[in-house]
C-alpha cells in the first residue's frame, strides 16, 4: 500500500513538472501581450498630443510651400518655353543673314554671266566656228554648275503666262504669234533661292 501511494505521488510531482513549462510560457506570452498593449496605447496617445492649432499651423505653411512651388514651376516652364522660342527666332534670323549675304555675292557673279550669254547670244556668225569660242562656253557652262550647286536656280518666263511676282515686263507689245499676257523674249534671265526672287526675269510682254 505504501509503494502503490509513492508511486501515485512521483506521478504527479512528474504531472506537475511537465505543465510548469507550459505554464511559464503562457505566463511569458501573456506578459508580452500586456507589454504591447501597453506600449500601443502610448503610441496612441503620442499621436494624438500634438495640439491642434499647431496641426492648423502646419497644414497652412505645407499649403502655402505647394502654392510656392507651383509658382516656380509655372515660371520656369514660360522662361524654358521662351527660351527656346528665342533659340528658334535667332536661327531663322543667323538663316536669312547667311541667304542674304550669299544673294549679295550671288548678283555680283550673275552680272558677269549676263554678260557672257549676251555675248555668246549676239555672236557674229564668221565667229561661230572659232575654237575660243568653244572656251566662252565652257565657263558659262561651269558658272551656271556653280549656281545651281549654290541652290540658284533660273526662273522660267520665255513662252509662258507672265507672273508680276516673278517676271519684269520691260514692254507690252502686239504680236500676232504669242498670246495676249504670255512672254514673247526674255531680255535678262531672273534667278530664285527656294521661294525667294534674287531678281526676277525681264520680259518682253504680248498685249
Amino acid at each position: 500500500m505504501a509503494n502503490i501511494n509513492k508511486n501515485k505521488k512521483d506521478k504527479v510531482t512528474e504531472d506537475a513538472v511537465k505543465i510548469q513549462p507550459d505554464e511559464a510560457a503562457t505566463k511569458i506570452n501573456s506578459e508580452t501581450e500586456v507589454t504591447e498593449k501597453k506600449n500601443e496605447g502610448q503610441k496612441s496617445e503620442e499621436m494624438v498630443t500634438i495640439p491642434l492649432a499647431d496641426f492648423a499651423v502646419q497644414l497652412e505653411e505645407i499649403d502655402h510651400l505647394n502654392q510656392k512651388a507651383d509658382e516656380f514651376s509655372d515660371g520656369w516652364q514660360r522662361e524654358r518655353a521662351e527660351f527656346a522660342n528665342y533659340r528658334k527666332r535667332m536661327s531663322r534670323e543667323i538663316d536669312t543673314q547667311k541667304i542674304n549675304f550669299k544673294v549679295e555675292i550671288i548678283k555680283k557673279y550673275l552680272t558677269v554671266k549676263d554678260d557672257l550669254e549676251r555675248a555668246l547670244k549676239n555672236l557674229p556668225e564668221a565667229l561661230h566656228e572659232e575654237p575660243w569660242i568653244d572656251g566662252i562656253q565652257l565657263i558659262n557652262q561651269k558658272l551656271s554648275n556653280i549656281l545651281d550647286g549654290e541652290g540658284i536656280e533660273p526662273i522660267p518666263a520665255e513662252g509662258l503666262s507672265f507672273d508680276p511676282a516673278i517676271h519684269e515686263a520691260i514692254s507690252l507689245e502686239d504680236s500676232e504669234e504669242v498670246e495676249s499676257g504670255f512672254i514673247i523674249e526674255v531680255v535678262q534671265q531672273g534667278y530664285m533661292i527656294g521661294e525667294r526672287v534674287i531678281r526676277p526675269s525681264q520680259v518682253r510682254v504680248s498685249k
